[in-house]
């Protein structure tokens, strides 16, 4: 019996399959036809104090099935637009990259072997993670690919050199990019705070190419004159670590600091990325779910990367 307009299963949030956006499973990686691929990078040991983030995966996919009903497409009402139409939205969540316990050298590159798998499918890397170090095979899957500009919503500038020997965990990613030949530069969106790198992090950081805006900073200039300084027309990577965010409204996370973004500050500033050059990549990290019991700061991770996929994938 029809008990609506809709034919087939109306497949509710918490029915059934839990992948990305309850979009299509793709485990054989030679494969993958899509616009978007999404993998997961369930690697935790770059943390410096609480871990936990390697559940952040596993909770952004649960979370994102909450827009994930059986109708065609997301409408905003703001906008005017559909956003992901069924009939038009290529996205495939590919699993996990296989992580090895300890072992950060062999787990990175499990993580950089399945974003070149997604390159090589010219389809566009969505990767979960995951501390922020995770960043780093991302960054490096990408040495094939042409220059790209790195815009990254943190509340930490993780632009440490070395420190104890350590150069790959998740106080090293920014640096570990600045380094790269084809990264052409950094913005640095949301730094705040006692942070996790010295006076000498940030010189360096301006030295190489970074702008560094706080979120007083960039309340104060608004957000079309921080979108001002990215340099138009590039090829962008988005990193977002979700303690750029409030910890009122993201305190699942590992080392939250307050004084953050709030979700339509973020999205103002995505959606004005999206219209100023073209994302060819997007990196989510730091929901580390045992510290939020509401589940919120998963959903937040969630509904801030359905919303950017979006307005990527409806861009001309």
């Amino acid at each position: 019996m029809s008990h609506g307009y809709e034919s087939g299963r109306l497949d509710l949030p918490f029915v059934g399959f839990c992948t990305f956006g309850k979009y299509p499973i793709c485990q054989d990686w030679d494969a993958i036809d899509a616009d978007v691929a999404v993998l997961g990078a369930p690697y935790d040991f770059g943390t410096q104090w609480r871990a936990g983030a390697r559940f952040g995966p596993r909770a952004i996919r649960d979370a994102s099935t909450l827009f994930a009903f059986g109708h065609s497409g997301a409408y905003d009402h703001e906008n005017d637009v559909v956003y992901l139409p069924a009939d038009k939205t290529r996205i495939v969540d590919i699993g996990d990259a296989d992580i090895v316990h300890t072992d950060t050298i062999g787990s990175h590159r499990a993580i950089e072997h399945g974003v070149r798998k997604i390159l090589s499918a010219r389809a566009i890397p969505v990767v979960l993670g995951g501390d922020h170090s995770i960043n780093i095979p991302c960054i490096n899957a990408f040495d094939d690919q042409g220059p790209i500009h790195i815009i990254q919503f943190d509340a930490h500038l993780d632009f440490v050199d070395e420190r104890h020997g350590v150069r790959y965990g998740h106080g090293n990613p920014m640096r570990r990019a600045a380094e790269k030949s084809y990264v052409t530069g950094l913005t640095q969106l949301g730094i705040r705070n006692v942070s996790s790198t010295a006076r000498e992090g940030y010189d360096d950081a301006r030295r190489m190419g970074s702008e560094i805006l706080s979120v007083r900073q960039i309340r104060k200039l608004g957000a079309e004159a921080v979108l001002a300084r990215i340099p138009a027309g590039k090829r962008y990577y988005v990193t977002i670590d979700i303690d750029g965010f409030d910890p009122s409204i993201a305190p699942g996370t590992g080392t939250p600091s307050h004084g953050g973004f709030t979700y339509y500050e973020v999205l103002e500033l995505l959606e004005g990325i999206v219209q100023r050059g073209t994302i060819v990549g997007v990196d989510l990290v730091e929901v580390a779910p045992d510290y939020d019991h509401t589940g919120s700061t998963a959903i937040l991770a969630a509904q801030i990367l359905l919303n950017l996929l979006g307005r990527m994938l409806h861009r001309p």
